[in-house]
């Protein structure tokens, strides 16, 4: 990576900035600084403190991102080729450039309330600016778009700076001034405004422009620049960490601003695709951003050249970024449709809504998967084929291995299951990896863990019964009945008898009951509420078949056995994670296992 370094005058780099020669990558987020931050970078110019060094891309490289101005420039300049892109120090030159060189107000929000919009100008209190007992905050003037402050309810008028004679006589000169030749006739009107003291207001006039105008005049910032001999890769490294102190540029921002070069408007295009995904059927898409689809996109990719020429299957952020026009157009609509598959998939699983999906990041393999597949193999048809993807699936969740960074994992997956698919011996390593320990379940409490979530889409797979109604529990039912996560003993019921909660809070002592259900069983014992289920319907065997179907036995429940009821259930819930993940459940008969649930699991 080739760069230079030296210090620039804050006034040219301003002016670069007013004539579109310095912009910004379309995809840098708005400005967003409040007024009190403003106040504090003001002080800092006007004191002759440094402010940090800024960062700027040559462009006219390798990597060629769509332009757009600063706000508040003349949009007449929008056409204009920028010389550099600004790639860290967005927020203080957009700062710089309104307060010292706008022409209206300035747009920005209260420290304390940012989603609410005001308008200012800046001005600088000149004879508390060369006051030295003075603090420079306080002659630091922020004023509404009106320019007049007020008090008691508006009764009262503390400020007025509404025409040019006000300003002279409250001695407050506009910031936006201070770099143009305005200035020096504002000074020279001000001394003559005050002409009864005309000596006095020459020598204010002569001082303020030695100790405040000469010095922020001569105001410099030292820059960085990236030549535009720079790689694609170098650059995505340098965003990610300049911005590591400020609000963090997704890939998915990058690469929108790398394909409008192109001629690709990414986020239209993604809300195209995304319109798609929120039809009611696919709500288990509802968590996949445009991120997520471009990384897809990318794993895609990499396993088909991975094929062809031999090399290494990637999809890091270095290499999304790396995403052209030809594979955008070329894969989109395959990679739309492989996502629906994936749903379609996961709904098969047992995972009906994204709020119940374990990973969301496993999405990104699994519609890779789909989408090589539906373009060159077509091995999915095979049902053999769909029970390995699902023992790939349910490895990775009850395994828990999508928990941080899984670029690398997202390779071995898409590699290793056409590997598998090929060779039966050719074990994933995400199923190789994949391990579940029999006491997890007592620690598994929260749907915030992705096996939790899991073991609730197994009971789901399976299509439970309605305790009450003795309904299949499907995806048609599940969101009508407004079908959730539930405990089977009471948790009021449990408090007040005074079991563990360790046990009774956990992931066996929970199934999926609808709304409806859960608020019939109340606060009380199962056997009461087993007796209320059965004076309320006719036949008492299909309530006690629809409680079974929710791998519980009916007569431990009935009879309130809650140690002897976690044990068994346990038992059975891990005898449905080794059908799910074909693997066996390590320490059933553990001391340790023995300890938690008084024996053994086997």
């Amino acid at each position: 990576m080739a760069v230079q370094s030296n210090d620039n005058d804050l006034k040219d780099l301003l002016l670069q900035v007013s004539r579109g020669e310095l912009q910004l990558p379309e995809f840098q987020r708005s400005w967003v600084w409040d007024d009190t931050k403003i106040c504090k970078l003001i002080e800092s110019i006007t004191m002759g403190f440094p402010m940090g060094a800024l960062m700027f891309l040559e462009t006219g490289g390798e990597v060629n991102y769509k332009p757009r101005l600063f706000t508040g420039v003349d949009s007449k300049y929008r056409h204009v080729d920028p010389e550099y892109l600004v790639l860290d120090g967005q927020q203080r030159l957009t700062t710089l450039y309104q307060v010292f060189m706008g022409k209206g107000p300035v747009e920005t929000c209260f420290e304390r309330n940012k989603n609410t919009t005001i308008y200012r100008y800046y001005y600088l209190d000149i004879i508390k600016a060369l006051d030295e007992n003075a603090d420079r905050e306080d002659a630091i003037i922020s004023i509404s778009d009106k320019k007049i402050k007020t008090s008691d309810i508006g009764k009262t008028v503390d400020l007025d700076l509404r025409t040019r004679e006000d300003e002279f006589r409250n001695m407050m000169i506009p910031l936006n001034l201070l770099f143009s030749d305005d200035c020096h006739d504002w000074l020279d009107e001000m001394e003559e405004f005050h002409a009864e003291d005309f000596n006095t207001y020459r020598e204010i006039k002569k001082c303020f422009r030695k100790q405040i105008i000469e010095p922020i005049a001569k105001y410099k910032l030292p820059v960085i620049k990236v030549l535009k001999s720079t790689s694609q890769s170098s650059v995505c490294q340098i965003f990610e960490n300049v911005n590591r102190g400020g609000v963090p540029l997704n890939v998915f921002e990058l690469v929108t601003a790398s394909l409008a070069a192109e001629g690709i408007e990414l986020r239209q295009e993604w809300k195209a695709i995304r319109n798609e995904f929120d039809a009611p059927q696919y709500e288990v898409l509802n968590d996949v951003n445009g991120t997520d689809f471009i990384t897809s996109m990318t794993l895609w990719e990499s396993y088909e050249q991975s094929l062809i020429k031999d090399t290494g299957v990637k999809c890091k952020k270095k290499d999304v970024m790396g995403l052209r026009r030809s594979v955008f157009d070329a894969k989109k609509d395959g990679l739309k449709a492989a996502f629906i598959d994936a749903a379609r998939f996961l709904i098969k699983q047992g995972v009906y809504t994204s709020a119940n999906l374990p990973y969301n990041t496993q999405y990104i393999p699994l519609a890779a998967i789909f989408a090589y597949d539906n373009s060159h193999r077509k091995v999915l048809g095979s049902l053999a084929n769909l029970v390995k993807l699902s023992k790939w699936y349910w490895c990775g969740v009850l395994g828990e291995l999508y928990g941080s960074a899984n670029e690398s994992r997202y390779a071995l997956d898409i590699k290793d299951f056409f590997a598998w698919v090929n060779d039966d011996s050719a074990i994933p390593d995400t199923v190789a990896r994949s391990s579940f320990q029999a006491t997890r379940l007592l620690t598994l409490q929260t749907r915030n863990s992705a096996a939790y979530k899991g073991l609730m889409a197994l009971l789901l797979q399976d299509e439970p019964l309605d305790f009450v109604t003795a309904s299949k529990m499907s995806i048609a039912t599940y969101t009508l009945e407004d079908t959730d996560i539930h405990h089977i003993f009471p948790a009021s019921y449990c408090e007040k008898e005074g079991l563990p909660i360790r046990k009774w809070n956990s992931v066996v002592n929970k199934t999926m009951i609808s709304a409806a259900t859960n608020r019939s069983i109340g606060g009380v014992a199962p056997s009461r509420y087993i007796r209320k289920l059965f004076n309320e319907n006719v036949d008492s065997e299909i309530i006690k078949k629809a409680i079974c179907t929710h791998k519980i036995d009916f007569d431990l429940l009935n009879q309130d056995n809650f140690d002897e009821f976690i044990r068994d259930r346990a038992i059975r819930l891990l005898d449905r994670i080794e059908k799910a993940t074909g693997k066996v459940v390590t320490g059933r008969d553990s001391q340790e296992t023995v300890d938690a649930f008084g024996g053994s699991l086997l």
